[in-house]
Order: structure tokens, then C-alpha cells, then sequence
């Protein structure tokens, strides 16, 4: 599938984005028809109703419904990508084979199955998309509480606790910092997962102290939003 240049409207940074492809029931992969040279926009809020959009399937005509495609720029923005209404036509030739996952990234240091994300409906849901991402990663007995504690502690592994953050709003400072405390009293590693990207102060105050950022998109795929996340992702538990 051809990639599409976006442009970061934050920082300026340019991206060539793949959009994610789906399986439909008839067993054919579709993916949202982005549409090239539309408007990029920041999310600063979400609604649940307003991440979804129609795809039709071009084998059978089957319309469904599936996560707006986004993308988390390495400054900490997440974009909302435009795509064609379902009922024009999807973009023309040119399209080629669509891939049925999501390719490893470049940097990981030995082969692992593709990752199998679930798409993300709920709070709950991220958390558990959170938990089969770690699993992926190698980690052991994840461990995912029936309610969640006072500590705000949704995960927990061998060596590891994360904290997965379903608001609406971006991670603030104060939300890395516990982290890093309980992470601190429990001499174990800390791992943020958030739908909503991070605040600036956040993401800085993380880098500083070496913990591992991971945005989520409705699909239930964490990306790496810093180098500690980087890392993570390369090396595995």
C-alpha cells in the first residue's frame, strides 16, 4: 500500500503514514481510504462516537464501522488523519497488495511474531490491550486487578507496573510522577500507556527519568513516543 506524506502542524515534522488494515468478515483486508492533501488535525479531545468511521469493503460492499486512523508524532502530538466519506469512491490505481499486520519496527533486536492488537472500545479494553502488548513484549504473569487499586496501578509483571490513561485528556506531570513513585517504592520499572498522548511538561519530566511513554490509537496498538519506549520496544523484558 502506498504510504501518505503527513505533516505535523505542531512541530512541522514530516511522516510517511501506512494506514492500518482490518479484516472484514468476508475475509477480505480493508483499510480507511485516507485522503491525501486533507487536513491534518490535533486531537485535544476525544469522543467515542466521533473515532469511528464507515469503510466499505470493496469485495462484498459491506459497510463497517472502524478506529479513525491517527498517528502520534515524536513530539508528543497525536493527528487525526482525514479519510474519504464510505460513500465515495476509495482512492484509485496504484493500491497494490494491503499487508495484514503491522510490520515490526526496524530497530527490534530479535524476531517476534507480529503483534495482535484488539481494537479499543473501552477503558477497560486499553488495559487489556496494554497488558497483551506487554505480554508480546515478554513479560510474565501480567497480572490485570478486577478493580483498580488506589495506587492507579492497572498492571503489573515481573520487574514491571504500568498505568494506562483512557481519559480524554493527555497524561499530565503530576500522572508520570506517581508513577515513577510507585515504581520507585517497588524497585521495579514503570510503564505509561495513554490514549490521549502526553503534556509537554510530562513527556520531559519521563525522559528524565528514563520511563517508557507508549500512545494508543482505537486499534489497541501502543507506538513508542520517547527513548525509554524505544528501548523497550528493541530489547523486549
Amino acid at each position: 500500500m502506498e504510504s501518505v506524506p503527513v505533516r505535523c502542524p505542531a512541530c512541522g515534522r514530516d511522516h510517511a503514514y501506512l494506514t492500518p488494515v482490518y479484516p472484514c468478515p468476508c475475509g477480505t483486508p480493508v483499510a480507511p481510504p485516507v485522503l491525501r492533501g486533507g487536513t491534518v488535525e490535533p486531537i485535544t479531545h476525544r469522543t467515542w462516537n466521533e473515532d469511528w468511521v464507515t469503510v466499505r469493503c470493496r469485495t462484498c460492499g459491506r459497510h463497517d464501522q472502524w478506529p479513525q486512523p491517527e498517528l502520534c508524532c515524536p513530539c508528543g502530538t497525536v493527528l487525526r488523519i482525514p479519510v474519504h466519506p464510505a460513500t465515495e469512491s476509495a482512492p484509485g490505481p496504484g493500491t497494490g497488495t494491503l499487508p495484514t499486520h503491522i510490520p515490526l519496527p526496524r530497530t527490534a533486536a530479535t524476531p517476534r511474531p507480529a503483534f495482535r492488537p484488539m481494537t479499543i472500545r473501552t477503558g477497560r479494553d486499553a488495559v487489556t490491550a496494554a497488558s497483551m502488548y506487554l505480554r508480546w513484549l515478554g513479560y510474565r504473569d501480567v497480572v490485570q486487578p478486577a478493580e483498580r487499586p488506589a495506587s492507579r496501578i492497572d498492571l503489573r509483571a515481573a520487574g514491571l507496573i504500568a498505568q494506562v490513561d483512557s481519559t480524554t485528556r493527555p497524561t499530565t506531570l503530576r500522572d508520570v510522577e506517581c508513577l515513577w513513585l510507585n515504581g520507585l517504592n517497588a524497585s521495579v520499572t514503570s510503564v505509561f500507556f495513554s490514549l490521549a498522548g502526553y503534556a509537554q511538561d510530562a513527556r520531559a519530566r519521563a525522559d528524565g527519568l528514563c520511563i517508557p511513554l507508549f500512545v494508543m490509537d482505537l486499534t489497541g496498538t501502543p507506538q513508542p513516543v520517547n527513548g525509554p519506549a524505544d528501548e523497550l520496544l528493541s530489547t523486549g523484558a
